[in-house]
Parts: structure tokens; sequence; C-alpha cells
């Protein structure tokens, strides 16, 4: 059997921890939590702490094991030790150590698109800079996690809670990473949004995904020099877990337009109507089961 659970509670790889350090994990309050990738001590801002998911495999004995990397569930999860921002910076602004501003103003209602920053209808998330003799050069970035679709975390929470051992307990519920509502749904309106200003500016567009992310696209056609794309994809994956703890790796930088972009996040095969039939029937079974 296989299902996807929580890969990092915390920061911390659930495989790694003790049934006691699992059992105060779940029932910490998320809030009173501090985040260890934000900077600053600032607290977790997802609920249950769930930084990433993982799919579990429990075999025929009932011993449980995750099988690959883990899946980036929140955003937060990738400024862990400023490795993309560095990677960002040097890539398309020349320093490892660019200057980050937070949520500025981008969008507005025309009729106050000068005026009133309070009728601000949409925000770049970060902006990176870099500060020079002739004036600032900047890039904007995005970053993206994966939503995820099915059980609801609470279901897993609860066993951890009282579990005991050995090992980790097995997901309770079935869920599975939501990609297109993550990629067409969210992360491609941002860029089509954003993307043709930035270009009339000059500007380049970083997005941070990570492997499972990237992976999960269409065929992307790349552009082989960055003075050629609008978008620089920076994938992130994952190595460990060790000492308690999964780290963040930087692995490819891929080049692409915008309209190459949208075609990648949007395309896909359709199943077969075998397939199809085959996963309502799977469905139908789960709902009269539970």
């Amino acid at each position: 059997m296989r299902r996807f659970g929580a890969a990092e509670l915390f920061g911390q790889a659930v495989v790694s921890l003790t049934p006691d350090e699992l059992r105060r994990s779940a029932s910490s309050g998320y809030r009173e939590s501090e985040c260890p990738f934000r900077a600053g001590g600032k607290p977790c801002s997802k609920r249950g702490g769930v930084c990433s998911l993982a799919l579990f495999e429990q075999d025929e004995a009932g011993a449980v094991r995750i099988v690959g990397m883990p899946v980036t569930t929140c955003p937060n999860r990738f400024l862990e030790g400023n490795k993309a921002f560095a990677w960002v910076g040097e890539t398309l602004l020349g320093t490892r150590d660019p200057r980050v501003v937070s949520e500025v103003s981008f969008l507005m209602t025309d009729e106050h698109a000068s005026a009133n920053l309070e009728d601000e209808v949409g925000r770049i998330d970060k902006v990176l800079v870099s500060i020079r003799e002739c004036g600032i050069v900047w890039c904007a970035l995005e970053m993206q996690a994966v939503y995820f679709s099915g059980g609801k975390m609470e279901d897993d929470f609860a066993l951890m809670r009282d579990w005991r051992g050995p090992g980790v307990p097995f997901p309770a519920k079935h869920r599975r990473p939501d990609y297109r509502s993550s990629g067409p749904k969210r992360l491609m309106p941002q860029l089509q949004i954003k993307v043709p200003t930035l270009r009339r500016w000059g500007r380049k567009m970083a997005v941070v995904v990570d492997k499972s992310f990237w992976e999960s696209l269409a065929e992307v056609r790349r552009v082989e020099h960055l003075s050629n794309s609008d978008i620089a994809w920076f994938i992130m994956d994952y190595e460990g877990p060790e000492n308690g703890r999964y780290r963040i790796a930087c692995s490819e930088v891929v080049f692409t337009t915008l309209e190459n972009a949208v075609e990648g996040l949007t395309g896909g095969t359709p199943v077969t109507l075998e397939q199809f039939e085959r996963a309502i029937h799977e469905k139908l079974a789960r709902s009269e089961a539970t």
C-alpha cells in the first residue's frame, strides 16, 4: 500500500522522530512553534507544521518506509539557508547576496493607478535587488509550493498523537499532490499577469519550484540563453534525511519564454477511457469502505 503523508513537521524529518517526538510535534500549536526556515524566529504559518509530503509505503508485515523525495507544500520551505535567494541572485543579478523586498505593489485599479496604494489589487511577493553605483538591478521572484487534495492531515495527526511505535504510522487517509491546482490554476495566472509587464520593463521573472513540481509539467520548450527568456525556473531538490532533517539543494536552472511555460503548465496527455473508469471504480470502492 502507498499513501502520501507528512514528510516534515516543523522542519524535522518524520522518519527520524522517535514516538515521543512524533507525539509532541503532532500536538504542537503551529502558531506557537518557530519556523526553522523563516528569518527572525517567526512562527510557523502552516497548520500542523507540515513543510512537505512524501509517499509512504507499507509492506505486508506492516513496516512503513518513505519512497522517494519530499514534495514541497509550504513555500517557506524554499527559504532554507537563503540558498534560493543566493542562487537566483547569482544567476540573474550577479550577486549571491541580493537584498530581498517583499510584497511590492504591482497591479492596481485603473482609476487609482498612481494614487492610493490601499486600492492595489496585486503584488509581487519577492523582489531581489542588487544595489550598484548606477542604481538598482532587480528581478521578480515567485515560489510555488504544491497543494494537495484528499484526506485532511488532522486524521494523520490523530494517529500520531497516540503513536507508541515502532517506526512511524502509515497515513490514515488517501491524498495526493494536486499539481493541476498548483500550476494551471495558481501559478499560471500569476505569470500571465506579471510577466508581460516585466518583459516590457526589461526584467526577468524567477520561479522557484521543487523537482516533483517540475516533473509534473508537460514538456517545456527551453531557450538556450537568459537574454532570450522571460522566465528562469530554479528547480530545487532534497537530500537526506541526515541528522533528522532533509536539506534543500539547487538542482537545475531552465530558461523559457512565457508562452512555452504556459504550454508546459496546461499540457498533458489524456488518460485512456479504461484508466478513467478504473479510477471511478477505485474511488467508489473507497467511499463505500468508509
